[in-house]
């Protein structure tokens, strides 16, 4: 059973370790969704958290608000990923959209691009139309798993349509549940699912 904790700080990352997080989902600005935290506060977090054997995804998004960004904004990802690869991070969370709502497979492959790092399509992924096609093209290029909710994230956690994306995905991709589950929850949800991973800022 792997518990991502959902982390904003350096003191909240040790916090959710010492309270039996399997892995780190870290981010600054929980408030506004997350996004990309400093250099030294990523470079701190691993070197703890790594001390005690735990796994750290760094979340990649120069903002809050949408995930359609401009050149700008996608070279700031892509300086940023290189800086968390070379801080040793595991991997990195991202999502990039087109105005439409389908991935922006171009800027993915060129923020992504041949880097030591697992990837995390984050939730995102819950704003696609076509997630069959989504979901496929991300298992083709190098992404380890989906972060979702499985539908809007101001509603329930959509089991029926986890339940779906689980059975699609198949061997192909990782579904990391994820949105409203708490240490109190995370049991009976994994258990429902059938999956053996989930995510939340209170799931330790």
């Amino acid at each position: 059973m792997i518990k991502e904790a959902c982390v904003g700080d350096f003191r909240s990352a040790v916090r959710a370790i010492h309270h039996g997080a399997n892995r780190l989902e870290l981010n600054a600005d929980l408030d506004h969704g997350g996004i990309t935290p400093s250099l030294g506060v990523i470079t701190e977090t691993v070197r703890f958290a790594h001390q005690h054997h735990i796994p750290v995804i760094v979340m990649l998004r120069p903002r809050g608000g949408n995930f359609i960004y401009s050149h700008h904004e996608i070279q700031i990802m892509r300086f940023d990923a290189q800086k968390i690869a070379q801080a040793q991070a595991d991997g990195i969370a991202l999502g990039i959209l087109t105005s439409h709502h389908q991935l922006q497979t171009e800027q993915l492959l060129y923020v992504t691009q041949q880097l030591p790092l697992e990837l995390t399509f984050h939730m995102a992924f819950d704003q696609i139309a076509n997630q069959a096609a989504a979901l496929h093209w991300l298992s083709q290029h190098h992404f380890q798993r989906i972060l979702t909710h499985g539908g809007p994230l101001n509603q329930p956690l959509n089991i029926k349509h986890l339940q779906e994306l689980i059975t699609l995905a198949a061997h192909q991709i990782q579904i990391l549940p994820g949105g409203g589950i708490t240490k109190g929850n995370v049991a009976d949800i994994m258990r429902v699912l059938n999956v053996e991973q989930a995510h939340g800022s209170k799931i330790v």
